[in-house]
């Protein structure tokens, strides 16, 4: 059975403006957030506590520069599975989930049954990563990796502006 997706949180002007805020910057104290967003200090920490309590605000979290910790390989992994039962689809999807490297996975139709994007210090760690994690699975069928040799955009920002 499908399950249903949530109904969308209802967000007003504010709301938006506070998160476009926090996805440029989520140290921002609550004064200086609420004299950029134009509400007071009250207003805003009950706000940014509603949108993380609803779930809108998954994190806040810091990102790293790779490169400046030497982890310098992003791996775009297509992996196929032989069977693609739920269970097969779960039980594959939690190795995943305990890999540090594995940054991003995601289901995906038609093709591949998974996109990975992994990142490593250099090709030896990959090779590593896709023993242990892809074809020492006993499910997997197929895995075509791509490797990037430049990154033109990486932004972790959502549009919040009013549709």
């Amino acid at each position: 059975m499908q399950e249903q997706a949530p109904p969308p949180v209802e967000l007003d002007e504010l709301d938006r403006r506070i998160l476009d805020q926090l996805q440029h910057d989520c140290a921002l104290t609550n004064q200086e957030l609420a004299t950029r967003v134009h509400a007071s200090p009250p207003t805003c920490l009950r706000r940014v506590r509603r949108l993380v309590d609803t779930g809108v605000i998954a994190r806040q979290v810091a990102i790293v520069a790779p490169e400046k910790l030497g982890s310098t390989l992003t791996a775009i992994v297509e992996i196929t599975l032989d069977v693609q039962a739920a269970e097969s689809l779960d039980a594959f999807e939690r190795t995943l989930m305990d890999e540090p490297a594995v940054l991003q996975c995601y289901r995906v139709s038609p093709g591949p049954d998974f996109l990975v994007v992994a990142q490593v210090r250099d090709m030896p760690a990959y090779h590593a990563l896709a023993h242990r994690a892809f074809t020492a699975q006993a499910n997997v069928r197929n895995v075509r990796t791509f490797f990037s040799v430049h990154r033109a955009k990486f932004e972790t920002r959502i549009d919040v502006s009013a549709s």
